[in-house]
């Protein structure tokens, strides 16, 4: 199936899946980027019958393409398949492609062939067996380049689709109420972007909010008035943060999480100061009334991310949350901040 064709159904699959929360479909990418970022990247099979063409591929097929094993037994292919360990195969092998497509398979993979005389008759071949792409041996190398981008493409998106699919009944992705990322979504993928983080040793920064004196809000304006107040606190602070990168969920009754992938400690500090300043100094609406809303933050700033520590992000949360306490009992309306210490806190 050609990737726009799969793009467009894993959207149409999740947009439906939410539906009873009124999902928008800028809501839908916005989860749909973040889970991409987060997947392990696709994994793809080598297995060419020519030892010299295998080896080529070899050095053109980088890591940041695709993450490739090259096999030169087709056996040894078919039983990696069969495991569903390998989102991609790229073959030289018409008969490895129709083994492929008549084995049982937990995920069945993406096939590219490549034909050794680029011609209709030869792709027509290929097509035919099973393969999802055809490409002649001697394309050119941006060609390939592109139909090895799609393939990864398709796969990442394959893999969203299948945890989207299995959380189903029991993850909510977004906060019906504010419309930023739940608390069950924080949860799930607040762990994988640290681990992301870790494996590539990128910063990584997480700021805990609350709202100042929430109670006498909602005393004052009543359940319906502290509501607004707060799907405008969400809505504010989503405002602030780069599309598509950073992200906001809530995790309380008034408490939020702004997680900033690949931002340091200094200029997550920023961040929280600007966040800090864009809910103080506009006025909020509610019930007809003009609202002061404060705001208190807490930080805990990485500037790259070790790999090794054991409940790293348990860890990160928890020195975040002690300077979010911090802020609350030292006046409120403030940015408190820690440098996270590997080895300690």
């Amino acid at each position: 199936m050609p990737s726009g064709g799969q793009t467009t159904v894993i959207q149409r699959i999740l947009e439906r899946r939410a539906q009873h929360l009124r999902a928008t479909p800028e809501e839908t990418t916005a989860t749909i980027a973040v889970m991409l970022r987060l997947v392990p990247p696709a994994k793809a099979l080598l297995v060419c019958r020519d030892a010299a063409f295998r080896a080529e591929l070899e050095q053109r097929i980088t890591r940041g393409m695709l993450e490739c094993e090259p096999v030169a037994d087709e056996h040894e292919a078919l039983q990696r398949c069969a495991a569903g360990n390998h989102a991609v195969v790229i073959t030289d092998s018409l008969q490895l492609i129709r083994r492929l497509r008549a084995a049982p398979a937990l995920r069945p993979p993406l096939v590219l062939y490549l034909a050794e005389r680029d011609e209709p008759v030869a792709r027509a071949a290929g097509l035919a067996v099973g393969a999802d792409e055809c490409l002649g041996r001697q394309a050119l190398e941006r060609e390939l380049d592109a139909r090895l981008a799609s393939a990864r493409r398709i796969a990442e998106l394959e893999t969203v689709l299948r945890i989207t699919l299995a959380e189903n009944r029991k993850l909510s992705a977004t906060d019906d109420l504010t419309r930023v990322a739940s608390r069950r979504f924080f949860s799930k993928h607040f762990p994988r972007e640290v681990e992301r983080a870790a494996r590539y040793g990128r910063a990584l920064s997480l700021i805990l909010c609350d709202i100042d004196l929430f109670k006498s809000i909602n005393d004052s304006l009543g359940h319906a008035g502290g509501d607004q107040v707060l799907r405008q606190f969400g809505a504010r602070l989503q405002k602030q943060l780069r599309r598509g990168i950073d992200w906001v969920a809530r995790i309380g009754g008034e408490e939020f999480a702004v997680v900033l992938p690949e931002t340091g400690y200094e200029p997550a500090l920023e961040v929280a100061r600007k966040l800090r300043a864009a809910i103080a100094q506009v006025h909020f609406s509610s019930e007809g009334k003009s609202v002061t809303v404060t705001a208190s933050f807490g930080l805990c700033g990485l500037d790259r991310v070790p790999a090794g520590e054991r409940r790293l992000a348990e860890r990160v949360l928890k020195i975040a949350d002690a300077a979010l306490y911090r802020s609350k009992h030292s006046g409120r309306n403030r940015v408190t901040a820690t440098m996270f210490n590997a080895g300690g806190e």
